[in-house]
């Protein structure tokens, strides 16, 4: 059986899905990767890594790298800029 995560959600009260750990790993690996030298805009930051996954990741990469945005905002690995428009970026070094 595989081994799963419970991710977060930033929003007090929503809670998030339930996913494979080795998926979850891999797309917060990207995301984090993407995010480690730019500041993206959300359709940005989709695209760029649905670019760099497609070949590699079974499943849907854009609902994996919302769920795994989330957790990651929750954890307060990333943020969201107060800037229009709005920009994701690192928080902490994980």
């Amino acid at each position: 059986m595989k081994e799963t995560i419970q991710t977060l959600h930033p929003e007090i009260g929503k809670s998030n899905k339930k996913i494979a750990l080795d998926k979850y790993l891999f797309i917060k690996d990207n995301l984090i990767y993407i995010l480690s030298d730019a500041e993206l805009t959300h359709t940005e930051l989709m695209e760029a890594l649905y670019s760099r996954v497609k070949i590699d990741f079974k499943g849907g990469v854009q609902w994996y790298g919302e769920t795994v945005k989330l957790d990651l905002e929750a954890r307060q690995i990333i943020e969201r800029t107060k800037t229009r428009p709005e920009k994701y970026k690192l928080k902490t070094i994980p």
